[in-house]
């Protein structure tokens, strides 16, 4: 099993402040990696240092990944206090609803600026430094909403589009630098995210039906997935883009 550990491995993860970042984040420090936890929440340090002393190594870092001088200077606080970095997962993103034709190109915008221009950039700098180390992982988090259009979500499928042409530009370049780029993309989870539609019956009962699992998905349920990407087990898999998803993507 030494083929899945990641000891002695650096790891950041954005948006790891709560739901899928923070389970993703927690997976990885089980799996032996040091990870900084990069997230706009003002008590994020707080929350590292909880993660800690259930167990695992976490450093918190503050950075609003919406203003670019921000995210610069928390990746590099990272990577200063990881010594290196060796991981990167993209997780950070946010969701805007409604009918197309309503919503305010400001809020299309910043989410474009969060769920695409964010992904590009922190992938740059991590890609730099892996290309002196020799190599690492980049772990993005797309959809099932880069496989299909979804419904009255029209910018968070296009972000997520992007996310998953991202994945795969990217590792038609930097593949033999040693850096896998790979995707990860969650089916429909039990997350604040997803709560206006949690909370609409007949869309939520339409929605578990046609899933195969019969259940919507749990944070948890990434982690395997993201130990493998991260670790050397995934050496030459790279620009591929994985549905977890309870089967939903085979009906």
């Amino acid at each position: 099993m030494d083929l899945f550990s990641l000891e002695g491995k650096k790891a950041i993860v954005t948006g790891a402040g709560s739901g899928l970042g923070c389970s993703i984040a927690v997976g990885l420090a089980q799996a032996r990696a040091e990870v900084a936890i990069l997230d706009v929440m003002p008590d994020i340090v707080d929350k590292a240092r909880e993660l800690s002393q259930q167990g695992g190594r976490f450093h918190g870092i503050r950075a609003d990944l919406l203003d670019r001088e921000s995210l610069k200077a928390g990746f590099e606080e990272a990577a200063v206090k990881l010594g290196g970095v060796d991981i990167l997962v993209n997780n950070a993103g946010m969701q805007v609803r409604g009918a197309a034709e309503d919503i305010e190109i400001s809020a299309w915008d910043r989410l474009i600026e969060l769920n695409v221009t964010a992904v590009f950039e922190l992938s740059q700098l991590a890609a730099r430094k892996m290309k002196d180390s020799g190599g690492g992982k980049i772990i993005n988090v797309a959809s099932m909403l880069s496989f299909f259009g979804g419904y009255r979500c029209s910018p968070y499928a296009a972000s997520k589009g992007a996310v998953a042409q991202l994945t795969k530009a990217f590792s038609n370049e930097w593949a033999g630098m040693g850096i896998q780029v790979n995707a990860i993309a969650p089916g429909y989870m039990d997350t604040p995210l997803n709560t206006a539609i949690i909370n609409d019956p007949k869309r939520n009962e339409e929605i578990t039906l046609r899933i195969p699992a019969r259940r919507w998905g749990k944070p948890e349920d990434l982690i395997g997935t993201v130990i493998y990407l991260a670790s050397q087990a995934s050496d030459y898999v790279t620009g591929a883009v994985i549905p977890i998803d309870g089967g939903y993507l085979g009906r």
